[in-house]
Parts: C-alpha cells; structure tokens; sequence
C-alpha cells in the first residue's frame, strides 16, 4: 500500500469522504487521491516521492507557480510579526487601494475569507441597496456553498450528480432564480416574471465551474442593459477570472462593466482571503457605514494580505505575463483540438469537453459530457506525471510557472493519450 492509500484511508475515518473538499476524492475518476507533500514552481510532490506537472494549480491561485519566492519571503516575513490582530494594519489598505487601481468598477473593498464569504456578502449587499430580495443566477455557475447559492451550482455539485444541496431551507431556493447561460431570453422572462422583485444578477462573467463557458457575444451587454433598466445591480462573481484574465479581471477582458466584483484566489495569492467591492455608493450601504452587516474575525488577516500585496505586486510590474499565459494556453488548446476534442478557452483557463464534438455554451450542454472518456484522459495524463483537475466540469490553469518546453511535453501527452485511447 502506498503512502498516499494510508494516508486516504486514515482521512477517510476521521473526515466525510477523507477529503475538506469533495472534488479533491477523485470521485469522478476512480481511484484514491495522491496527497502533497510539497509544491514548487509548476510541480506538486506526493507523500511518495512522486513529481507531477500541475494544471489546476490550487483550482486557480496560483499563476505564479507554487511557493514563488518572493510571495513566500513576505509571507514569512509577516508571521513572524504575528498571525493575526483582530484590529486594523495598514497593509489591509495597501491591498484594497492594489484592486481599487486594477479594476475599473471599484472604489471600495471590503476584505473576506474566503470565495463564498465574498459572493454571500455581495448578494446581502444588492438585497440590502435594492430593498429586494430575489437574485438570478445561470444553472452552472458555481457561487460558493452558502444555502441561497446551492441551486443548479456547477463545480463539484455537477461532478456528484447532486442538482441541489439538503439542508437548504425552501424558503431560500425561493428567492434564487435560475435562468440559463449565455440565453438572453431566459433571463427577460424571469425579469418580466418578477419584475420589481429582482435585487440582482449574479453570473460568472466567464464561467469556469459547469466547464469553462466564455460568454456568448453580447451576452454579458445584454445583463447589463437589462439590470439597469430593472433597477437591479450586474454582480461579476470574479473568484476565479478576478487577476486571472487579466489585471482589471472581466471588466477589462470583456469591455462590460459591474455594479459589485468578488474576488478569490489570485488575489490572496494562495492564502485564505477574498474581497468583494464596488462604487462607493453601495459599498456605503455596508456596516459601520450603513445597514448592510457584515463582519469577520479573519477578515483581513495580516499574513494573507501580504501574500495578496506580494502576488499582485508582481503581476502590476509584468504586464506582458498575461499575453504570455495567453499564448501558452493557446498551444495546449491546439494540441486538444487536433485530435477532435470541443475546446473552451478564455485567457489561461480552459477545458477540453468530450461532447462527441459539439459545442458547450451552457450547463446542458457541459452535462452531455462523456465522463468515462475523460476519466480515462485523466488516468493517462495521471500516469504521464501530468495532474489535472480530477473532474470534468473544471479548468486548466496556466501558471507562469509552465515553460515552454513544459508546454511541449503536455502537448506530445495529449497526442500519445489519443493514439493509445483509440475513442472519441
């Protein structure tokens, strides 16, 4: 038995699933998970001594590689001052002021925890601005696991087959709408449905978890003109695309602006934290400013701060990395298509779909995947030291840690893996 199978089948008596996240169980592709030891650059080490090239890359924090030197100096540095103050530092507005300069939209940060701290608090806030209380949101998007978001949600909700979460109250389904993504028209219909009812939208401006599914041109034009006219707030759920796509996020990929942004991930460079924010007029509406309560012990923890001041220090002196991710996601991207398969891409994320070859635009369509397919494309690239997400309604990730020959090696991998498969 290897160390990792000890390892699983200990975590597995003390833990649901032996795993903190379900995703992490391999579930949708058999087998038990391998367990890290260490992280370096674009590898990840396993308690057996095994290196594997890794594309999820901590499901997307990490597009510096792992424990990039500079991130990890300050992050040492800051611990060594003390891991957490319950009071104020100034480094808290240095990070704020960092996303107020990237992102267009926003004026003012209020720092969280976690991704679904962040998009849970946004919802509270466009409730409490708007004095209403229903939200849409697109079946596939995957907005964190608070009970009102747990409707039709992609990540590993789609990967367990699980269409909704028990031990959410009714009433808070009620409130959630559920329209279709990058369908314009079922979202008019909800509109018109509850019209005056409708706080918000909330959407994945390009959606990573059903897949990634980029938005359809016109589609995100299309939410904000209808939220404007409906008096209802656009909010970007930016946790994964925040950084990712580009330093001013969604906003600066797509041309369209948001009323409210939450960010995860990149922007706590690795480290537990989370922001949501907007202009400061509904940025006011929350406490101790306005009635909108919101509070955390953790929020703004000193040492996750400085790993997000380091992070996106780096990528404000490099600009150019974001063409170079482009690129290099742009070649896997060829590899995948070469032999047959649908390709989603936006930026460094992407997904290949094993859909017989017809397109995804939407949960339906993700839902068409061939899921022994791509367990078997996952056993083979597992077996070529090549790790990638364990599910497929999930993203690639491209790290600026990944060469170019690192590239190329994935690249033959893919090909090698069709040749042997002999499948579609």
């Amino acid at each position: 038995m290897s160390r990792s199978e000890e390892l699983f089948e200990k975590a597995s008596r003390l833990m649901p699933g032996g795993v903190n996240s379900p995703v992490r169980a391999f579930g949708a592709v058999g087998g038990h998970p391998f367990f890290v030891r260490r992280a370096q650059g674009p590898w990840l080490y396993d308690e057996d001594g095994r290196r594997y090239l890794d594309y999820v890359c901590s499901w997307g924090p990490c597009i510096l590689g792992h424990a990039c030197p500079p991130v990890i100096e300050a992050v040492q540095k800051a611990c060594a001052d003390g891991l957490t103050f319950g009071a104020p530092t100034q480094k808290e507005g240095i990070l704020a002021e960092m996303i107020c300069a990237c992102v267009p939209d926003v004026e003012m940060v209020r720092l969280v925890s976690s991704g679904t701290e962040a998009v849970m608090s946004a919802v509270r806030l466009a409730r409490g601005f708007t004095g209403r209380e229903k939200i849409i949101k697109f079946a596939g998007n995957y907005h964190g696991h608070s009970d009102g978001l747990l409707v039709k949600a992609g990540s590993g909700m789609m990967t367990q087959s699980v269409p909704d979460s028990a031990g959410v109250p009714e009433g808070y389904a009620k409130t959630t709408l559920t329209a279709v993504y990058n369908d314009p028209d079922s979202v008019r219909r909800l509109m018109e449905e509850n019209r005056g009812e409708v706080a918000a939208v909330v959407v994945e401006p390009v959606a990573a978890n059903m897949g990634v599914v980029p938005p359809e041109p016109g589609f995100l034009e299309f939410l904000r003109a209808i939220t404007e006219e409906n008096g209802a707030l656009l909010v970007f759920d930016e946790v994964i695309t925040g950084f990712r796509l580009g330093l001013g996020g969604a906003t600066e990929y797509t041309g369209v602006h948001a009323d409210l942004h939450t960010f995860g991930k990149i922007v706590g460079g690795g480290m537990p934290l989370a922001a949501y924010g907007g202009s400061e007029k509904i940025m006011s509406c929350v406490a101790p400013l306005g009635p909108v309560y919101q509070a955390g012990t953790l929020s703004g923890n000193p040492a996750a701060v400085t790993a997000g001041i380091a992070t996106l220090k780096i990528l404000m002196d490099r600009p150019q990395l974001y063409r170079e991710l482009d690129e290099k996601a742009a070649r896997l991207e060829r590899a995948f298509l070469e032999k047959g398969l649908t390709v989603n891409r936006a930026g460094s994320l992407l997904t290949p779909f094993f859909t017989g070859g017809r397109e995804v635009k939407n949960y339906d369509g993700a839902l068409r995947c061939d899921r022994r397919a791509f367990a078997d494309y996952f056993a083979w690239m597992l077996s070529q030291d090549i790790y990638v997400a364990p599910s497929p309604f999930e993203a690639m990730f491209v790290s600026a840690a990944h060469s170019d020959g690192l590239i190329e090696e994935t690249c033959r991998a893919i090909g090698e893996w069709r040749a042997d498969a002999g499948r579609d």
